[in-house]
């Protein structure tokens, strides 16, 4: 089964947070180390900045997972358990433009997974016409299922 290495995975899923975080601390420094109106106005760009990282973390973390995709099954692994699902009960999977991460839809679940994928695929960055080559593997998956 392939998958993302981990430490990309946890890379993108907690870049948000340690930003948001370092803002703050940037912040809370020059608010208390200095008295004129633009270090406060500074201090109070850099919290605001501070507060949307960490909205951004909330939706990445809850979305982001670990998927391990084989011939036979996809593998959902999070900290508590590793769901498995065949390939009939797959939905959907789709390249998100722009950004280097596929969307799995599950039959009968509302919920989208957002993955990254393996480290040997090329990297989409929805510039370029051609397909990547797990895009082709799972429109094949996809055409024998149905």
């Amino acid at each position: 089964m392939r998958e993302a290495s981990p430490v990309k995975f946890y890379f993108a899923t907690y870049f948000f947070l340690a930003f948001g975080m370092l803002q703050w601390l940037c912040g809370v420094l020059l608010f208390l180390n200095s008295d004129e109106e633009k270090s406060r106005l500074s201090a109070m760009i850099l919290f605001s900045t501070g507060i949307a990282c960490l909205a951004l973390y909330l939706v990445v973390a809850t979305k982001l997972k670990r998927v391990a995709i084989g011939k036979d099954r996809v593998a959902v692994i999070t900290r508590k358990k590793t769901k498995h699902y065949e390939w009939p009960e797959i939905k959907s999977i789709k390249a998100v433009p722009y950004f280097n991460l596929y969307r799995l839809k599950v039959k009968g679940k509302k919920e989208r997974i957002y993955f990254l994928p393996d480290k040997t695929l090329e990297p989409l960055f929805g510039l370029f016409g051609r397909q990547a080559e797990l895009a082709e593997v799972l429109k094949k998956k996809n055409r024998l299922s149905h």
